[in-house]
């Protein structure tokens, strides 16, 4: 009421998109199946015992069929006690047959008065309760064919399993649409939960698993009670990491984290920088009048002592979002090789503009990654190559792949779709 008085309308019911077309298509077929009967009774009134009874009944159902016909066209309006009455009409109609028609028609086969608009009757109650109610329904349509022919003639038992087949299997297929429908909307929920969840773990791990990464490094170098602080603070990493691993299996000890896939520093964020100190992060580019931003501009502050950037002499656009988080995911392969390729290691980064998607490739010259060191990594709950990397690339679309050979260095490809964002656009397979 107070919606109504602020004039606001109150939200629509939740409508099933397997149900609508079946709705419309039965309102359809009850209109179309009434005009026919209506021609039907209209040839066939002369040869009626009492053509004014068949005139009766058939006025009652236009009029009933005009006051109704929306009934039909949804799930919330049409009711049980709606189904019930319909039915009641159909099967009303079958019986009055035989006090409006010639004994002689009805043997040989005469239509009854609702004929195949009786159907129309069934299927409401398949569509709206299942095949249950529709073999109640069919049933009852039954027994009065077989009262009004007075006995089990061939034509009428081809009818009567027909509407009982139809009307039983059209229910079964809404009951199993409806299953299919719920188990969707359940895996749709889950799977928004579940990038929820990645999104925010991978903003925990680009900035506080990072500082407490860099605590427990610089507190065990330093000795003393910046030891006891460091270790206090692996020990807080472990048990954040595992948190937001969502449920893996919880490591022996802080020293099992310290493994491979650390946490890495995005763009946006402060980072420790080779020698130990904290640098200056590298600058947004500003977007352009179109939303989009130049790659090469987000990239080249990586570039330094150990550090080759290659770039094309053209402007590589890319949605000033997905530009972003592809140079934060660059930041978080950058990080890997200056943790775990050693401080004499050297990176190249190279940016490609393909036609339809931006490719950037990070390699280094530093051990390489032992073979099934990344999945045992993301297991222990170290999540900088699933969440900073991969999950960055698969929210773009795109892709990212990784070749490493033991002693020679490993290589990184990053590939974002050209016109893609974050959450958005067509997401590709993932290559890695």
């Amino acid at each position: 009421m107070a919606a109504r008085r602020h004039g606001k309308r109150p939200p629509k019911a939740l409508r099933m998109s397997v149900e609508l077309p079946l709705w419309r298509a039965i309102t359809g077929y009850r209109i179309l199946t009434l005009v026919y009967t209506l021609c039907q009774v209209a040839f066939s009134y002369r040869h009626y015992e009492h053509p004014l009874g068949a005139v009766a009944y058939m006025g009652a159902l236009t009029v009933w069929m005009a006051l109704t016909w929306r009934r039909t066209t949804s799930p919330e309006r049409c009711t049980r006690q709606f189904l019930i009455v319909d039915l009641g009409f159909a099967v009303g109609g079958i019986l009055l047959t035989s006090l409006v028609d010639t004994h002689a028609r009805i043997m040989g086969g005469a239509p009854t008065l609702p004929s195949i608009w009786t159907a129309g009757a069934v299927l409401g109650f398949a569509i709206k309760g299942g095949w249950r109610w529709a073999a109640v329904a069919s049933s009852a349509v039954a027994v009065a064919n077989l009262v009004e022919r007075e006995q089990l003639a061939r034509d009428t038992l081809r009818n009567v399993v027909l509407v009982w087949v139809a009307g039983v299997a059209i229910g079964y297929v809404v009951e199993v649409a409806r299953a299919s429908e719920r188990t969707l909307a359940r895996a749709l929920q889950i799977e928004a939960a579940t990038r929820e969840r990645e999104r925010l773990a991978r903003d925990i791990h680009d900035s506080v698993l990072q500082v407490l990464a860099m605590v427990q490094r610089r507190g065990t170098a330093i000795g003393g009670e910046a030891a006891e602080l460091g270790r206090m603070a692996g020990e807080q990493e472990v048990a954040l990491r595992t948190l937001v691993a969502g449920g893996l299996v919880r490591p022996a000890g802080a020293a099992a984290m310290a493994s491979y896939a650390p946490a890495p520093a995005p763009v946006t964020a402060a980072h420790e920088g080779t020698a130990g100190t904290v640098v200056a992060p590298a600058r947004s580019a500003p977007p352009a009048a179109d939303g989009s931003c130049d790659v090469r501009a987000l990239l080249a502050p990586f570039a330094g002592a150990g550090v080759t950037f290659s770039e094309p002499g053209a402007p590589v656009e890319l949605p000033a979002a997905a530009a972003a988080e592809l140079a934060a995911a660059v930041s978080a392969a950058l990080d890997n090789v200056r943790v775990h390729a050693g401080d004499g290691a050297h990176a190249w980064i190279l940016v490609e503009d393909e036609p339809h998607a931006v490719i950037v490739t990070v390699r280094d010259d530093g051990p390489g990654i032992p073979e099934g060191r990344l999945a045992d990594a993301e297991r222990e709950g170290r999540l900088g190559v699933a969440l900073s990397i991969r999950g960055r690339l698969r929210d773009l679309g795109g892709s990212a792949a990784w070749v490493s050979v033991t002693g020679q260095g490993t290589e990184v490809e990053l590939t974002v779709p050209k016109g893609t964002a974050p959450e958005g656009g067509k997401r590709g397979k993932s290559r890695a």
